[in-house]
């Protein structure tokens, strides 16, 4: 079975044949990945994959609400717990982005709705023969961050801001060759 050259542990195929690139619509999954994408800066996302289920415990199952009232004792806390990374920025982070979050659902009435926006609404198909024709980041990301950053959104560049789109399907950036491809394709 011919996949993208990028999953090299079990952890790292599982996710790729069963999530990266599916369409997510449902604002608690969405949250959980732009924390987990955030959280990865600067790190390979097999460690956030390595750690993610003791994010799922640590951030009470990405509850936005629930995160977003996290003060000094929880993030005493999450700085000790060595299941996830503990940088106090990128706890800061989460913390500020649930908050932002709340807010966005607020306004537009889900995060979802606010989101797709950056792709007209319907996910992007790419046609890569290759991993290294992937750009870092493109016009939509660069928007989706520009957004986000004046939303008063933390660890949302360009770059964090695609990988998350990829993750939730907003793009299809599954190589031509690899059988997700064609799978993901025929579900939209």
């Amino acid at each position: 079975m011919q996949r993208c050259s990028w999953p090299k542990t079990e952890l790292d195929i599982a996710y790729h044949d069963t999530e990266w690139g599916v369409p997510q619509h449902d604002d608690l999954v969405l949250f959980e990945f732009l924390i987990l994408e955030g959280a990865q800066a600067g790190l390979s996302w097999s460690t956030i994959l390595k750690k993610r289920d003791n994010y799922r415990v640590a951030f009470d199952g990405f509850d936005a609400r629930h995160v977003a009232g996290y003060g000094e004792l929880k993030v005493a806390e999450l700085l000790t717990n060595p299941g996830i990374v503990r940088n106090r920025l990128k706890i800061a982070a989460a913390i500020q982005n649930a908050k932002a979050f709340l807010a966005v659902q607020k306004e537009f009435g889900s995060f979802d709705t606010f989101v797709w926006q950056f792709v007209g609404g319907h996910p992007r198909t790419n046609c890569w023969e290759s991993m290294k024709e992937i750009a870092a980041h493109t016009p939509e990301s660069d928007a989706m961050s520009k957004e986000l950053l004046k939303r008063g959104f933390k660890f949302v560049g360009s770059t964090i801001c695609y990988a998350f789109m990829q993750a939730v399907g907003m793009v299809n950036d599954h190589t031509t060759d690899c059988f997700r491809y064609s799978q993901i394709k025929e579900e939209l």
